[in-house]
């Protein structure tokens, strides 16, 4: 049976690099974002028909995640990897957010991966599935001011705590922090990133597949990848 997998945050970035290399494999893959146009785009450009299914919704926002894995467990009848990529930045320090702009990020960056999890445990207990939760290099070292990076110091530390949790229960749990991703991530911090070495989505896709291609028994739980010439 064709395996399972929903991603937040999967019109584009690494989300979309990373259904497209699972739908390739042959999984059947679910998509969550706020645009539903974006969303629709994105599956007619894959071609992958009624194996690829997209959910409008806001990931930190916990009817909607909840009805979203109701929905893909109900449709294809099991579920067996969630990968928690929706996230965003602000541009800036905490000096000059915007608090509800704070409160969003806060909302989608953290209470988002920890509500997909709570919804997706018991089907991912009866598959033995995997967890994916998308941190950062910036969730491993401190920058004055940057509330996005305290968001995910905040993500690595959610995908320890879930390890402990589901460890017994034999649910994979991998969390992988990427360096600097030239994605549309930067678009909301007002541009591209600095002249500096960037990867692509594609890269840290193939990483992300990397983790869920793993045997069952084996359980990859951190995967930093920097693009090489990056030094913090």
């Amino acid at each position: 049976m064709e395996p399972v997998t929903l991603i937040t945050g999967g019109s584009s970035g690494i989300g979309a690099a990373t259904a497209r290399v699972l739908l390739k494999q042959g999984h059947r893959v679910a998509i969550t974002g706020r645009d539903a146009d974006r969303l629709a785009a994105f599956a007619a450009s894959t071609g992958a028909g009624e194996r690829v299914l997209t959910i409008s919704g806001d990931a930190g926002d916990e009817s909607h995640v909840a009805a979203a894995v109701r929905q893909v467990a109900g449709l294809w009848g099991r579920l067996d990897t969630v990968i928690a990529n929706a996230g965003f930045s602000l541009p800036g320090t905490l000096e000059d957010h915007d608090p509800p702009a704070m409160r969003a990020m806060v909302l989608t960056n953290i209470l988002g991966p920890a509500l997909l999890v709570r919804e997706a445990l018991p089907h991912l207990r009866k598959s033995k599935g995997r967890i994916v939760i998308v941190g950062s290099v910036a969730g491993t070292r401190n920058t004055p001011g940057n509330l996005y990076s305290v968001t995910k110091w905040a993500a690595h530390a959610l995908a320890e705590n879930v390890r402990l949790l589901v460890a017994k229960d034999h649910v994979h749990v991998t969390l992988v922090g990427p360096g600097v991703v030239d994605t549309p991530f930067w678009d909301e911090r007002g541009g591209s990133p600095a002249a500096a070495p960037t990867l692509t989505a594609e890269q840290i896709a193939e990483t992300i597949l990397f983790a869920v291609n793993q045997p069952e028994g084996v359980d990859v739980n951190y995967l930093v990848v920097r693009p090489a010439g990056q030094v913090n």
